[in-house]
């Protein structure tokens, strides 16, 4: 039996087949569905998922540009569905799946680098229509590229309320009679919650599949976390059984999206439901079952998880003291010889606690000393407009969405432009040879193995020097420009060549970009 499909497809796009299938007993547990999809360059045999309404579903992404035949099978009909369909040129927008390069960095499967500067979102999908459209409106203006949310909602201060929909069918607990300003943590209510943890509320995950659909036409990538330990609701507390049935779901759901990352847990160490051991058997089933081998990793509390388990594709690091983080991403890259990504720097904020309220000026400042470091930081807004708000019903970016009130964005914006403009798409190492200033230059070597020096980035910081001497050799000419990363303005310097002096002007935050001329 035939259907009618889609007859074509972008490369590196969503391609979905929708089936009927059984309805009695359980579909989401009680029968499979899988596809092989087959092209002259690839053949990839995925698991679907069930999407209620006696719908039955497979994705998958196409590598190559090309002719791809499919055929379904399960135990979820009596009928095959066979078709084909093309894979076409990708849109201009379209650059493929981020993978890592350079063993430090990141590319679009196309090569075009890919420099993350992020941003948390721990429960905007989880939040009302409106909310999650003034979400995606604010990052169409701004310039962030990987945004990190939660597939479970999340119940933590100044995010009391229940979400609009639960990731199960179910009931949940009552919390109208306990005092949410002094619920703490690991003590919250999870008796009354009445969940059937193997069948799924559709509705939730059809929300997420549209706002990651919406994420990867504006560029940007979704870093998923699977689990985290901020929950009255129990979902960090189901059994092994329940863990891997609830990730392959979501691996069958989300997997083809190209712009999908896989973060196992936010804050591992505080989910005290799991050990090492359950974590490993989480990274497993996910191996096992993502064809496509998107980037995994899994963020940390007080304790780095082991970064060097094969099965983690980059660092995602939080920093574990409030006055450095970033300051030790080299030392981190030379441990994992992985890239490092800053997913949790502290936030720019004014809230009670201590993570959510430094100033836009030093989160931009880790902003840059990351990345003069080879590292990749990740920004969060946590501003209160006024000391009046009630802390259960305040709209903070950093976990609801909304609009951004912070200092640090537009500059962050400046940032991206400028790591744009490293020559031959290659990302920064850190220089500790220079003690006085964080300098990056091209992670790159010569054929001999030495390192090619035709690019540097002086960054100073809160230092504030009026002027720099520099010399890097007698014959080469170097273009020179004094950057304000705060006022975000770029000033030519000219051509100098020898010994020569940059008049910094004695002002905090300035940087320094010299480029060897040809």
């Amino acid at each position: 039996m035939n259907l009618n499909f889609n007859t074509k497809v972008e490369r590196w796009g969503l391609y979905e087949v929708r089936v009927p299938g059984k309805t009695d007993g359980n579909p989401f547990a009680d029968y499979e569905i899988r596809a092989v999809f087959s092209g002259a360059h690839e053949r990839k045999d995925v698991i679907g998922f069930y999407d209620g309404d006696g719908e039955y579903v497979v994705r998958f992404m196409p590598s190559y540009e090309g002719e791809y035949t499919f055929s379904i099978s399960g135990s979820f009909s009596e009928h095959k569905y066979s078709g084909n369909f093309e894979a076409i040129a990708p849109e201009a927008n379209n650059n493929g799946y981020v993978q890592v390069s350079n063993t430090y960095h990141f590319q679009y499967a196309d090569g075009k680098p890919y420099y993350p500067l992020g941003t948390t979102c721990y429960a905007w999908v989880h939040q009302d229509e409106q909310l999650q459209e003034q979400t995606l409106n604010t990052l169409k203006i701004n310039a962030f590229n990987k945004i990190r949310f939660c597939i479970f909602p999340k119940h933590y201060d100044y995010n009391f309320a229940d979400p609009v929909t639960f990731p199960y069918e179910g009931t949940p607990c009552d919390i109208s009679d306990l005092n949410r300003h002094t619920m703490a943590l690991y003590t919250e209510r999870k008796s009354g919650n009445s969940w059937d943890f193997k069948r799924f509320n559709p509705q939730h995950f059809k929300n997420i599949d549209k706002r990651i659909e919406q994420l990867m036409k504006m560029g940007i990538e979704a870093d998923l976390i699977l689990f985290h330990p901020y929950d009255r609701w129990g979902f960090d507390g189901m059994g092994a059984d329940e863990d891997d049935f609830y990730v392959k779901y979501v691996l069958a759901r989300y997997s083809a999206y190209r712009n999908v990352w896989w973060s196992l847990a936010n804050e591992y160490d505080y989910v005290k439901t799991k050990t090492i051991d359950d974590w490993e058997r989480i990274a497993k089933v996910i191996c096992d079952n993502d064809v496509y081998n998107r980037l995994r990793s899994i963020h940390n509390g007080p304790q780095f998880y082991d970064f060097t388990k094969p099965w983690i594709t980059h660092c995602s690091c939080q920093g574990t003291d409030r006055y450095k983080s970033v300051e030790y991403t080299d030392d981190i890259r030379k441990k994992y010889n992985k890239p490092v990504v800053w997913d949790e720097i502290l936030y720019e904020g004014n809230i009670n606690l201590g993570w959510g309220n430094i100033t836009g000026e030093e989160l931009v400042r880790r902003f840059w000393e990351a990345a003069m470091r080879g590292g990749y930081p990740g920004h969060g807004e946590t501003l209160l407009q006024t000391i009046d708000e009630a802390v259960d019903s305040s709209i903070l970016w950093w976990s609801h969405g909304g609009k951004l009130h912070g200092e640090s964005p537009s500059r962050i914006a400046f940032l991206s432009k400028i790591l744009a403009e490293i020559p031959d798409g290659q990302g920064l190492r850190f220089m500790p040879e220079y003690w006085d200033a964080v300098v990056g230059t091209i992670d790159s070597a010569d054929d001999k193995g030495k390192d090619v020096n035709d690019y540097y980035l002086f960054y100073f910081s809160f230092l504030r020097p009026l002027y720099r001497n520099l010399y890097f050799d007698e014959d080469s000419e170097f273009q020179v420009d004094l950057i304000d990363t705060w006022n975000m303005t770029i000033s030519d310097q000219g051509v100098f060549k020898g010994h020569f002096t940059i008049i910094t002007g004695g002002k905090p935050y300035m940087a320094i970009r010299v480029r060897r001329l040809p």
